[in-house]
This record gives structure tokens, C-alpha cells and sequence, in this order.
């Protein structure tokens, strides 16, 4: 009976003894999990910055990629807005001449006859409907005050019946493209009265 006491004390402390053996194992293991799971949440944390600037970056290309767009469409308008600017220029020179041929013919009537220049008014009448029809308008200068933007001024003469200042004669027309400038006026301006300037 003794013997089995004995026995069965051996017994449990064999058992104990392994125990204590294994716990060192089990708080390696226990430390590895949780190195683990911090190495873990660190690259969690590392993937919700990444995903949260790539999410930024994202909404300002898109806002960019918008503006470009606008940009390209506003540069599109502007080019069919301007498109004919050359093929007018091309066309001002005739509408020149006819307007010469009918202040010539209104000069001197002897020298030409009525109906060709009946047929240089319809003529010129035409091309100022096509010039207009493509949004070519002639600036207005007679008789206006001197504006720099649209007129410009290759001689001044004194005037008595205009104000200094003043477009007395119009020597070229000047044409706007929808509210665009393509060519000035060329215009006498008046310098006012000597009478008036010694006064």
C-alpha cells in the first residue's frame, strides 16, 4: 500500500515536471501570436493610409481630368467661333476695291456708266451679306469719337464742323469677327478749328 502511495506520488510529480517543462513553449508561442498580430494591425494600419491617399490622388485626377475637359471644350468653341478669320481677311481686300470703284463712279458719272456700277453695288452688296452671314461686321467710324481699340488714325486735319477727336473720314473700313477685332479703321481725325485752338 505504501509502494502504491509512492507510486502515485511519483506519478504526479512526473506530471507537474512536464508541465513546467512546457509552459516556456507555451509563452514563445503566446509571444509569437502576438508579434504576429501587431505585425498584422501594422499592415492593416499601412494599407488604410495607402488606400486613403490612393482614394485622394484619385479625386484629384478626376478633378483635373474635369478641368481639361472644359478647357479642351472652351478651346474647341473659340477655334469654330474664329475659324473663318483668315478666309474674311482674304475677303476684305475686294470689298475695298468695289467700294473705290463706287465713290469713283459717284465722283465723276461721266466717266462710267450707270449700269456697271449698279452691277459693283449688288456686287459688293453680296459679298458684305456673305462677310455678315459669317459674323463679319464693318466697325462703325464716321463721325464717332476716336477710339484706339477699333480705329486707327493715319493723319488729323482741323475741322470746323466736327469736335476734336472726331473721325472726320473714314479711309478703309475697319471689320469685327462676332465681338473680335481683325482689322481696324483707317481714319482721319479731327484736330478741331484753328480758331477754336487760339482761343
Amino acid at each position: 500500500m505504501q509502494q502504491d502511495r509512492n507510486n502515485v506520488g511519483t506519478g504526479g510529480n512526473q506530471d507537474d515536471a512536464k508541465d513546467v517543462e512546457n509552459q516556456p513553449d507555451d509563452v514563445e508561442k503566446n509571444d509569437e501570436v502576438t508579434d504576429e498580430i501587431e505585425s498584422l494591425k501594422d499592415a492593416l494600419s499601412a494599407a488604410r493610409k495607402e488606400a486613403a491617399d490612393n482614394y485622394d490622388r484619385f479625386l484629384r485626377l478626376g478633378a483635373e481630368f474635369e478641368n481639361y475637359k472644359k478647357r479642351v471644350q472652351r478651346q474647341m468653341d473659340d477655334h469654330r467661333k474664329y475659324s473663318n478669320t483668315e478666309l474674311i481677311k482674304d475677303l476684305l481686300p475686294v470689298v475695298d476695291n468695289l467700294e473705290r470703284a463706287i465713290a469713283a463712279y459717284h465722283d465723276n458719272r461721266s466717266n462710267i456708266e450707270a449700269c456697271m456700277v449698279e452691277g459693283v453695288e449688288m456686287t459688293l452688296k453680296e459679298v458684305l451679306n456673305i462677310l455678315e452671314k459669317h459674323n463679319a461686321t464693318q466697325v462703325e467710324a464716321q463721325g464717332k469719337p476716336f477710339d484706339p481699340n477699333y480705329h486707327e488714325a493715319v493723319m488729323q486735319e482741323e475741322s470746323e464742323q466736327h469736335p476734336e477727336n472726331t473721325v472726320i473720314n473714314e479711309l478703309q473700313k475697319g471689320y469685327l469677327l462676332h465681338d473680335r477685332l481683325i482689322r481696324p479703321s483707317m481714319v482721319v481725325v479731327s484736330k478741331g478749328s484753328s480758331t477754336n485752338q487760339s482761343k
